[in-house]
């Protein structure tokens, strides 16, 4: 009988947008996947800064690990990736979901963008479909697609023990994300829900964010066990109908998050910039009474 592969998680805490930047990898084989990088971004100057994604290559080089992804859970609307200077550096394909062609058609629209710019995904080296299956080196990754956050959210199931589920779900006492951003769905967003809780409870749950409750420190990791039992928002007993009626109030309240309008026209491009304008300098939009 054969042991099974071990699957090593390091953590990178991005501060300012209190985003987990995760490397998953083995060493069997020295093969690894990169998921949810940041780009250091100041919104008053517009000056990015790779600090972040620069630990991430050190770590890598230091391990002497072979990045075959650098993998997306959605467009985050909160900080930029870092998708490009990290490939630029350590390799690796960059993926994710096939519904982003979903979120590049509504913000196409939102921004104006140039017609040279196609809502097709092709932006990015391969898009997921549901149920879709491939491995890195030892380590068998399941996609699984978990909409309602944004249309193309994606959770990546690790050798069936280990989920690394975006803005899906929170910890426990933080609870959901919100699903006001155009093309999100509370109700779509409890079915996904469901279906990442239907996991075994040993299941390891990795954050995209964590918003730490007084008393406690920031946690990247929790369980399907913990959530079903905890989740402020969604555990056992919660029916679909309390929950969007809770999600969608709360929403209401939201304001919009700091970083969304650089991050989203950025990110749907996998992290690369807009063309440079007739000045050879690259600008960013801002869209008045839209959002």
């Amino acid at each position: 009988m054969t042991q099974a592969t071990q699957i090593f998680v390091e953590a990178f805490l991005d501060n300012d947008s209190e985003t987990f930047s995760y490397v998953v990898y083995e060493t069997e084989t020295h093969s690894a996947a990169i998921v949810d990088t940041v780009l250091d971004f100041d919104y008053k100057s517009g000056r990015t800064r790779t600090d972040s994604a620069q630990k991430i290559v050190d770590f890598v080089k230091q391990k002497g690990l072979n990045v075959e992804w650098i993998l997306e859970t959605h467009a985050h609307a909160d900080h930029i990736s870092a998708a490009p200077f990290v490939q630029s550096h350590v390799g690796g394909k960059i993926g994710i979901g096939e519904h982003i062609k979903d979120v590049q058609g509504i913000f196409k629209e939102v921004f104006n963008l140039e017609k040279e710019f196609l809502p097709d995904g092709g932006q990015f080296d391969h898009l997921f479909k549901d149920g879709e299956t491939f491995t890195i080196g030892k380590m068998n990754i399941e996609v699984m697609h978990t909409p309602g956050h944004t249309p193309a959210c994606l959770a990546y199931v690790f050798n069936g023990e280990k989920v690394f589920v975006g803005d899906t779900i929170f910890a426990p006492d933080v609870g959901t994300a919100r699903c006001d951003f155009p093309g999100g769905s509370s109700t779509t967003l409890f079915r996904s829900i469901k279906k990442l809780l239907s996991l075994p409870e040993q299941t390891e749950i990795y954050l995209c964010h964590d918003y730490p409750t007084e008393g406690r420190d920031h946690q990247y990791m929790t369980t399907v066990g913990d959530e079903r039992r905890h989740n402020i928002h969604v555990h056992d007993g919660v029916s679909e109908a309390e929950f969007v009626e809770m999600r969608d109030t709360r929403d209401a309240t939201l304001e919009m998050p700091r970083l969304i309008l650089p991050s989203i026209q950025v990110n749907i491009r996998a992290g690369k910039m807009p063309p440079a304008d007739d000045n050879g300098k690259v600008y960013l939009k801002l869209p008045i009474d839209q959002l």
